[in-house]
């Protein structure tokens, strides 16, 4: 019998093993029928097992009119045929009767499908089983949505329901492709290059810079733990400790709003190595992910390209520049510097004034400068150019018919940035119109080096803050600025993107107990007795040492090109922070606080909405 339309999504489950599994990562094929009572899953039954007595278990995925029903299991679909005779009726009422995603275990002989009724796009669809026996092991009631992928549902509906949402194909292929990479990269890190799977502290002290760090009470009165960020002070610590390469996956905490990007908590590859440049870091990160990337994605070529902020910032308006389409920042500075155009030279007349532009191909529904079929164009700046400067402006931006310039004048960052943000948002709104600019099939990695160590704060623009962390050594060359002008020096970070996200960052650490209290104290002005182990493990030789965090919830969402990280995640928490299904962050009571020395001051509202 024909396979229905709604269910050739999860038809295509049974390659997700073969999809998964690598050449050379394992000497044989996982065997999932070791340990359990079934023969076979839903997604390996074959023409070479006809006439084999199977037992299978599963979920019911549709059952059409008591004379078929097609049962899944997390590695695909098999069509069960039901009996019609006397003999079997009970097998009959049973399977007729059970809603659909009950769990069942069906017994019966594997039979060819009859000519014409094999189905091509099912990895099982020459065959069917004909059910002898069968149990309903646990029924299932009304759903609160239907378990297939086209079918629209709420997220907050998703994440209520989240167990319900795990049984989807796709959710199931996400995190089956995430543990395989995982894998790989354990693999690779510790098997192939002698790395260390250490697990470090949850429970830890606050920061520098950590204020978006969770706190969590102890019993000690005024006493809190923090939820470390990630375990940066402990990997330095592992390399004073003479382990020389360390590795986790490990879990980190952030408190701050979740975004489609951003999680409260969070996983990421933690890496470092002593005795390492930044050079061997990259060719360490190359490696790694050209050994576990899954095949079905294609290749990835290295070395990656490379870039330094600065022109990251000056191309693209951004430090994690999407490259996989062009629309690159161009300055015209020199060519509107001759013009008596007065905003222009307000701007031009400021430190570091500018005057950039874009071009955006066939984007004449967007605005600003825009070439006419005539080769005139079509703007408010037209009457401050004549033709021979229009013509020189068109070949400078090389604009075509219908292309629009979009221009940008004053400080040169701002400028960046407001075109940056422009490029990425003009390309939405081209691809909406049918415009294919980055193909989401497409992977471009990219390096951005030599950040800036310090920044400017924001709410106080005379005091500087770092730029990553207070732990990333200056760059060789601008070491001697570091204490006569820090906001000229350059860092040993690091920064890995890929199209337009960035997906891991590092840097080579401070290994001076000198250096890193100057620039604790003198720099940024913080209290360095709040690390005063960490200087001190400096001081018993700490060898030169450097290393990377890839975020592996981020890394994921863009390889099976998820809209959101929560997609690539067992149990995310929601938009808001909030465990929507198990109802988390939660009241406790005076009681449960007592031992932690901590009272609960009610705003007014909620304390009357709580008493009600």
């Amino acid at each position: 019998m024909a396979l229905p339309r709604l269910l050739r999504l999860w038809a295509r489950a049974p390659g997700l093993g073969r999809a998964l599994h690598r050449a050379g990562s394992a000497s044989v094929a996982p065997d999932f029928n070791s340990f359990v009572t079934r023969t076979n899953t839903c997604g390996e039954l074959r023409s070479a097992h006809v006439g084999q007595e199977v037992t299978l278990y599963g979920w019911i995925q549709y059952q059409r009119q008591g004379l078929f029903l097609v049962l899944r299991d997390f590695q695909g679909l098999t069509q069960v045929i039901i009996p019609q005779d006397e003999a079997h009726s009970h097998v009959k009422q049973l399977l007729s009767n059970a809603p659909v995603e009950s769990v069942v275990r069906v017994t019966g002989i594997v039979s060819p499908r009859p000519p014409g009724q094999e189905n091509l796009k099912m990895p099982t669809g020459d065959i069917e089983v004909k059910a002898e026996t069968a149990e309903i092991l646990n029924s299932c009631k009304k759903l609160p949505f239907e378990i297939k992928d086209f079918i629209k549902k709420s997220e907050a509906l998703r994440m209520q329901y989240r167990y319900l949402d795990l049984r989807s194909y796709q959710l199931q292929y996400n995190l089956r492709l995430r543990s395989q990479i995982v894998m790989r990269m354990r693999e690779y890190l510790c098997n192939l290059h002698g790395f260390v799977d250490v697990e470090t502290p949850t429970l830890f002290k606050r920061t520098p810079g950590g204020a978006k760090e969770f706190l969590v009470p102890s019993r000690e009165a005024g006493k809190f733990y923090s939820l470390p960020q990630s375990p940066q002070q402990f990997k330095q610590l592992l390399m004073v400790g003479g382990l020389d390469r360390y590795f986790q996956v490990a879990r980190c905490y952030r408190d701050e709003g979740s975004r489609p990007d951003r999680q409260p908590e969070f996983t990421q590859i933690d890496i470092e190595m002593s005795f390492v440049d930044q050079a061997g870091i990259q060719r360490l990160i190359e490696g790694l992910l050209q050994y576990s990337w899954p095949e079905e994605r294609g290749c990835v070529t290295t070395p990656f390209p490379s870039m330094t902020y600065e022109e990251a910032l000056a191309e693209y308006g951004t430090d994690k520049p999407d490259t996989r389409f062009g629309m690159k920042i161009m300055d015209i500075s020199d060519f509107l510097r001759r013009l008596d155009i007065q905003f222009v030279q307000n701007a031009l007349s400021y430190p570091r004034g500018t005057v950039k532009a874009i071009c955006i191909p066939q984007g004449a529904e967007i605005m600003e400068i825009i070439r006419r079929p005539d080769g005139s164009l079509k703007s408010l700046l037209t009457k401050f150019l004549g033709e021979k400067q229009q013509s020189e402006l068109i070949q400078a931006l090389n604009m075509q018919v219908d292309d629009v310039v979009l221009l940008a004048a004053g400080e040169h960052k701002q400028v960046c940035s407001a075109l940056g943000s422009l490029r990425l948002e003009s390309a939405d709104i081209l691809e909406a119109a049918g415009l294919v600019l980055r193909d989401p099939a497409t992977f471009h990695f990219l390096w951005v080096v030599d950040f800036p160590l310090f920044l400017p704060k924001e709410e106080n623009p005379t005091e500087l803050e770092s730029a990553h962390h207070p732990f990333t050594a200056p760059h060789p060359s601008d070491t001697n600025l570091l204490y006569s002008d820090p906001t000229k020096v350059r860092s040993q970070h690091y920064d890995l993107v890929l199209n337009g996200s960035e997906v891991g960052g590092g840097s080579i650490r401070i290994h001076s107990a000198e250096q890193q209290r100057f620039v604790l104290e003198k720099v940024l002005k913080e209290d360095s007795e709040v690390l005063s182990h960490l200087l001190e493990a400096l001081e018993f030789g700490a060898p030169p040492h450097g290393g990377i965090a890839l975020g592996l919830d981020r890394l994921i969402s863009l390889i099976v090109d998820a809209p959101s990280i929560r997609d690539v995640i067992a149990f995310p928490k929601s938009f808001r922070g909030r465990d929507l299904m198990g109802s988390a962050p939660d009241y406790v009571t005076p009681e449960e606080l007592e031992p932690y020395h901590i009272q609960v001051s009610w705003p007014l509202a909620e304390k009357e909405a709580k008493q009600s």
